[in-house]
């Protein structure tokens, strides 16, 4: 079983859909507890990274999202769902975020256009069990205009350039963030979704769907 925290994203739909497709079980919650009971835990995200941290705040769901992180749970946090792990954004002024991962969310740079939008690079800096299958420099789709600045530059798993080398994946143990939509992003997209899941669930898991 996986399960999806349901704070109102946008793109929570395409993620049920993308884990249904590899033949895994999905719930959808906004209940902090049946979060904590999860084995698999995926924090989507699309929007304001100020916004999401008081959505969660609003629900009791940040708490449930720092313990996963400090039990070594497994999670992954996608595009905002990443972004809101650090401790805050300039997004709209400054606002806080969970204060989990060190570090702030900035702006893209000027010279570039903003959003940075479409198919992007993701330079692998680290070797995991997530990455299986998935080329170094693979495209990956990307829908931001504020991207993570972690302290601690040994936190960063891949790098993307977009006017600056900016980190677009970080791994803490069994946390696994993305910058990029994996949802959105064809078949290496999939099967990073799949890497995470057997990483948390293992190959035989009872929440595949027909066994």
């Amino acid at each position: 079983m996986v399960t999806i925290i349901d704070y109102g994203a946008g793109n929570l739909r395409s993620v049920a859909n993308a884990v249904a497709r590899l033949g895994y079980r999905v719930v959808v919650t906004d209940s902090p507890e049946e979060v904590m009971g999860a084995t698999a835990v995926v924090l989507p995200g699309v929007g304001a990274a100020g916004d999401t941290a008081h959505r969660l705040e609003a629900l009791g769901m940040s708490e449930a999202i720092r313990r996963l992180v400090s039990e070594d749970r497994p999670l992954l946090a996608i595009c905002v769902g990443m972004q809101v792990l650090f401790d805050g954004t300039e997004e709209g002024g400054w606002h806080k975020c969970l204060g989990i991962l060190p570090g702030a969310v900035r702006r893209l740079p000027p010279g570039r256009k903003v959003p940075h939008m479409g198919w992007n690079q993701v330079r692998q800096a680290v070797s995991h069990p997530v990455f299986d299958e998935v080329p170094d420099g693979a495209d990956f789709y990307f829908v931001h205009s504020y991207y993570a600045v972690p302290e601690d530059s040994g936190l960063a798993a891949a790098f993307t350039e977009y006017g600056v080398d900016m980190c677009s994946m970080v791994i803490k143990g069994n946390l696994v963030a993305t910058q990029f939509h994996p949802e959105k992003s064809g078949r290496f997209g999939l099967k990073m979704y799949d890497n995470f899941l057997r990483m948390a669930l293992g190959e035989h898991e009872s929440g595949r769907n027909g066994h």
